[in-house]
């Protein structure tokens, strides 16, 4: 990993940063009054919501929820809960926090899954937003960065869960997506 150089990143550590800040400001002001409670979906997610929970100016207690999303999966199921959640979101105001929105299989599958539960609100945030990948029909409530429909990696992306911790975040070439 030491010395992996993909070119000219996509975003930058400062535009991801003043991105995050933007994204700060605007869910500080629309929460300004209300507990929140921010729940990342692991593992991609966990450079954003860290970044991004120190921007805020509110109330915030943060909680987790792991899992996979995958169209081969055994028992036919698109999305698996690898670990749930700790809290109850029952009456609760509730940010959904992921790194990249796609697809929109696995988002929808959890805003679905806690909506069930009766949060006094429930949002989705995403740093990333692939609109030409979309699957099913949901736009996120706060969205940093649209992107093109490239695979990225860097700040919690992965491939083959290589890459996440590149301070940036670039298009992954496709010769290296060949040598796995």
């Amino acid at each position: 990993m030491v010395g992996i150089d993909f070119g000219k990143p996509l975003f930058t550590r400062e535009e991801i940063q003043r991105k995050i800040q933007e994204l700060g400001n605007r869910i500080s002001t629309e929460y300004a009054d209300k507990d929140l409670l921010v729940v990342g979906v692991l593992k991609g997610a966990i450079f954003f919501m860290s970044d991004l929970m120190r921007s805020l100016r509110i109330s915030v207690r943060m909680d987790f929820i792991h899992c996979t999303s995958s169209s081969k999966s055994p028992d036919g199921q698109p999305v698996r809960i690898l670990a749930d959640m700790k809290e109850n979101v029952k009456d609760q105001h509730v940010l959904l926090l992921e790194d990249i929105m796609d697809s929109g299989v696995t988002i929808d599958f959890l805003k679905k899954r806690l909506a069930a539960q009766n949060p006094a609100s429930l949002k989705v945030c995403v740093l990333l937003d692939k609109p030409d990948r979309r699957k099913v029909r949901i736009e996120a409530d706060y969205a940093g960065f649209r992107i093109p429909n490239k695979y990225v990696v860097g700040y919690g992306l992965d491939f083959e869960d290589r890459y996440r911790n590149l301070p940036y975040i670039a298009v992954l070439p496709h010769e290296e997506r060949q040598q796995s």
